[in-house]
């Protein structure tokens, strides 16, 4: 079972809305849907919630060391609580993926996310649950930071919320190690919009009573 959810991102409000800050987002929501509440705990370097569920403890962090040494924080509480790095989820942003799309994987490499990075260094290993969040790529790899550490548009925040919101839905999967089904429904994107109705077939001609009015010429 995951023990440990934990969300990547810059602290302080200049980073808030930006992209890198996606595994914030997703914390943030986790902690409304267990209805706890984050605080400041310097002794794991980040913002931490606990919550019981079934009798269980589960830990919620958001790292407050920045991207690049997200791994100090993440190691820190999961070493003092004794948690193996496959009970870690790390949520975080995927230029690979588009906005409205998530992926869910365990281990693999860190594809130069620098958040990723330090946490293979911290933990030792590679062998911890990875909640991707598509954030989509600027086409230009010269442009990557600057995309990250930029806003979303709205119509690409919005369609982040709702894969956040999707993913939220296996939340009971996480809690239970049933990691196959969670990656199921996580990769379920929304289902399609109805077709719309099809239109009413229209009468023959021999069926209507008037000749339609014809529209007057136009004069030339």
């Amino acid at each position: 079972m995951i023990r440990l959810f934990v969300g990547l991102g810059n602290p302080g409000p200049d980073y808030a809305d930006t992209r890198h800050n996606a595994g914030f987002w997703w914390i943030d929501a986790l902690a409304r849907e267990l209805k706890t509440t984050l605080v400041m705990d310097k002794s794991y370097h980040g913002i931490v919630a606990r919550a019981n569920v079934q009798g269980q403890p589960i830990w919620l962090l958001k790292p407050q060391t920045f991207m690049n040494l997200s791994g100090k924080s993440v190691a820190a509480l999961a070493n003092f609580f004794k948690i193996p790095p496959q009970d870690i989820l790390v949520a975080h942003d995927e230029l690979d993926i588009v906005p409205g799309e998530a992926k869910l994987k365990l281990g693999g490499s860190h594809a130069g996310h620098n958040g990723l990075r330090d946490i293979h260094a911290q933990l030792g290993t590679d062998q911890y649950w990875r909640l991707r969040l598509g954030v989509g790529h600027p086409g230009v790899k010269a442009e990557v930071i600057h995309w990250v550490l930029k806003k979303p548009s709205l119509d690409h925040r919005i369609a982040i919320e709702q894969t956040i919101d999707r993913a939220l839905k296996a939340l009971p999967q996480f809690l239970a190690g049933d990691m196959e089904q969670a990656i199921r429904l996580v990769h379920t994107s929304k289902p399609p919009r109805p077709k719309p109705p099809r239109p009413a077939t229209s009468p023959p001609p021999d069926a209507l009573t008037d000749d339609p009015i014809k529209p007057a010429k136009a004069d030339t």
